[in-house]
């Protein structure tokens, strides 16, 4: 008997709580509000109030880097020579032989740099130019032959395509 006045309790409990839950005033007091509308409004406020909001912290990471270029494939279209400029001088930086670095730099230099200076549309320093050609010159390739390009890439995709890229 007492088995049957458990079940009871537990079905009356039960069916309290059933329709506690279809009442509107038990639903709208459970409601939680955020305060942002959206998920992006939220990390953009958490990572200003961090200062990681920056092109430097952005694009020195990898998904940030990705997600950075994905943006400018997809919409600003004279950032995607700068990018790939760029992609093909942090692939030269990972080559570990002198012979490697020799040839490479001289494919990058003659599809990047020297064709752009041919069709007199070169967008970077005369000193990048410089201190490349002198090396090349001289046969002498270290890892850092285009840092000074890395410099300038970065410097021009900081200004109006970040912004743009935050905004979006």
């Amino acid at each position: 008997m007492a088995d049957l006045e458990a079940v009871l309790a537990d079905v009356s409990y039960l069916m309290a709580m059933e329709k506690s839950k279809s009442t509107p005033a038990a639903r709208a007091s459970k409601k939680i509000i955020l305060p942002e509308p959206s998920i992006r409004s939220v990390m953009q406020k958490y990572l200003e109030e961090r200062d990681e909001l920056t092109f430097d912290k952005i694009f020195n990471q990898k998904i940030g880097f990705l997600l950075f270029k994905d943006f400018c494939l997809t919409e600003i279209d004279e950032a995607v020579p700068q990018l790939k400029f760029y992609e093909e001088i942090k692939d030269y930086e990972k080559l570990d032989s002198e012979e490697e670095r020799l040839c490479r730099s001289r494919q990058i230099y003659d599809g990047y740099i020297m064709k752009e200076l041919l069709s007199c549309s070169h967008a970077f320093s005369k000193k990048a130019v410089d201190h490349v050609q002198t090396h090349l010159a001289k046969k002498q390739v270290p890892p850092s032959l285009f840092q000074p390009y890395i410099v300038e890439i970065c410097d021009s995709l900081r200004g109006v395509i970040f912004q743009k890229f935050i905004e979006r």
